[in-house]
């Protein structure tokens, strides 16, 4: 096989996983509350990243009309994954989402957000009016509450 065949069949691969990589990268599941979707997102953010998962979400939401809520759950998101992104920009982003989301008629709700990534977001003096819990755990509660169910604890 000549050199240029290798050289073009690795691009391809290359390619490949990197659709593998960003479809996985924003996974939607549905949640046990009704109307609502789960989107945890783990692991390094970049602007690209979040517009992708912006619009991925917004992709679902058109295709499931029944969703009303979407939770967005960051803790698995460290320091470290949000170091090289603007918090500005990063602000930005999420206010971008939170009014796409408002526009489809869809509550979003945040939560797992890194104590120091909050106060990078304050220091950066923009405002970001959005729903928040410390957990999904918590959100969970709250939204069942809503609905008038609870989950029981089976011991």
């Amino acid at each position: 096989m000549s050199h240029e065949k290798q050289i073009l069949e690795l691009k391809e691969k290359i390619v490949y996983y990197e659709r593998i990589i960003k479809n996985m990268s924003t996974p939607i599941i549905p949640s046990i509350v009704p109307r609502t979707i789960m989107i945890p997102i783990a692991g390094y953010i970049s602007k690209e990243r979040f517009e992708h998962i912006e619009t991925q979400t917004l992709e679902y939401i058109s295709e499931h009309r029944d969703i009303e809520k979407a939770v967005f759950d960051f803790t698995a998101v460290s320091l470290s994954d949000v170091e090289e992104f603007d918090y500005n920009d990063l602000a930005i982003s999420i206010s971008s989402l939170n009014s796409s989301l408002r526009l489809m008629g869809i509550r979003p709700i945040y939560v797992g957000f890194n104590p120091r990534f909050i106060q990078e977001i304050v220091r950066a003096s923009i405002h970001v009016n959005i729903e928040t819990y410390n957990s999904f755990r918590v959100a969970l509660n709250q939204l069942l509450m809503e609905e008038n169910q609870i989950i029981t604890t089976i011991k």
